[in-house]
């Protein structure tokens, strides 16, 4: 390769953080020039920029520093395009997520496909349980893609595609008329603390968190 210059730029908030800098420790054992980037202004030039977590539009002129410009998006793309689509396939009842490693466009999500791969779960994961897959996968497919660049073929997208709106804390409200078997999608994909599942009743709103009982406790 010209240059093994590679920057993991995230956002400063985002959870994937952890999995992100795990992800530069990885690169750097192979020999690479990785670093961590948490805002567009720290991208330096050179290879690669995975782009993870990052929800701020990053300009041209920070795109043109780098040969590749990537990020990844979990679903079958063109179809869920937008926000948070793992969470909704969730509440859709899913239990295998397409997961895409892509380029940037200028249309979100409309990129040539690098890599394809499915998130597999089995149905009882709560928030952090799957993140922790998604973070995992995400570094995964960017490892790939260092070692395989070579003998990869990128892919445009079809035509016809759908779109995820952006979750608001509204959508983590629970109906009081309805089992908790029916809105137990609902309760996996809540953050205990970002955006907790909550309820109303008399014009009191009440939030909950959820976690799964350890097998030690209360005899369980």
């Amino acid at each position: 390769m010209e240059n093994s210059t590679i920057t993991v730029l995230v956002d400063n908030d985002s959870w994937i953080i952890p999995y992100a800098r795990a992800l530069v420790e990885s690169l750097k054992e192979r020999g690479l020039d990785a670093a961590y980037a948490d805002s567009p202004d720290k991208v330096r030039a050179g290879w690669i920029n995975f782009m993870l977590g990052c929800t701020r539009i990053v300009s041209n002129a920070v795109l043109q520093l780098n040969k590749y410009n990537l990020v990844i998006h979990e679903s079958d793309l063109p179809q869920g395009r937008g926000f948070a689509p793992m969470a909704w396939q969730i509440l859709e009842g899913k239990r295998s997520i397409p997961i895409c490693l892509l380029d940037a466009a200028d249309s979100v999500d409309a990129g040539d496909i690098w890599i394809r791969d499915v998130i597999e779960l089995d149905g009882t994961e709560l928030c952090e349980e799957w993140r922790t897959l998604q973070g995992e996968k995400t570094a995964q497919l960017c490892l790939k893609f260092v070692d395989e660049y070579e003998t990869l073929k990128p892919m445009k997208q079809g035509e016809s595609s759908s779109w995820y709106p952006r979750r608001r804390p509204v959508d983590s409200r629970l109906d009081i008329d309805k089992t908790l078997r029916d809105q137990l999608p609902l309760l996996r994909i809540v953050d205990n603390e970002r955006y907790p599942a909550y309820f109303e009743i008399n014009g009191q709103v009440y939030t909950l968190q959820v976690f799964k009982a350890r097998s030690d406790d209360g005899g369980l």
